[in-house]
């Protein structure tokens, strides 16, 4: 099995480049997120985009969000884009490094599109995406490694988020895989599957 250099790091984008797309995926507590800003470390100009819901009652929840923004660098610009992530991507300027944490809010913001409407907004994404001159790593998190979810919108979060995670694969630059604080570059160890 391959070894993961700790050292590696993204370069900076240069500002007339076409975007790049960095996939980190992984389940909960699984150093994702850690291993998606050391990506970015070295970066000068980093937009930070939270697409979760700010639950401001959720005491746990504001604990992990503080230890977020502990990790986080002085210089990183936050942006909390709630259900607007395409439109915080096309507002971007271009030349820039943009870390988003995480697919799931996205997804958990647009569950009562249709399924056709949802297609289409996952469309508009990577759209967006492959448009910019940025560079993204984009956290997803893995959710259908445990239970089957006893409720129809559980099992729909985790269907949509499983389906737009593979649908990005195909235009990103490079995947990893987060287990256990590990990184695993799925690109170089995996196969496609037909």
């Amino acid at each position: 099995m391959a070894v993961v250099d700790p050292s590696s790091t993204v370069e900076p984008p240069v500002a007339d480049q076409a975007s790049r797309l960095i996939l980190v995926s992984g389940p909960t507590r699984s150093g994702k997120s850690r291993w998606a800003e050391h990506l970015l470390k070295h970066h000068p100009v980093v937009t930070y985009i939270a697409t979760a819901a700010a639950r401001p009652d959720d005491r746990d929840w504001q604990k992990r969000l503080e230890a977020h923004r502990q990790r986080r660098p002085d210089h990183w610009s936050v942006s909390e884009c709630g259900a607007e992530l395409v439109s915080v991507i096309n507002g971007l300027a271009p030349g820039q490094s943009v870390l988003i944490d995480a697919l799931g809010g996205f997804v958990a913001h647009h569950l009562d599109l249709t399924a056709q409407e949802w297609d289409h907004l996952c469309e508009q994404l990577i759209a967006s995406i492959r448009a910019s001159h940025c560079t993204f790593v984009l956290v997803i998190e893995e959710t259908g490694w445990g239970v089957v979810p006893p409720t129809r919108i559980g099992g729909l979060f985790r269907d949509r988020l499983g389906t737009l995670a593979q649908a990005l694969d195909p235009v990103a630059d490079a995947a990893w895989l987060v287990l256990q604080g590990r990184a695993l570059d799925l690109h170089a160890l995996g196969q496609v599957v037909p």
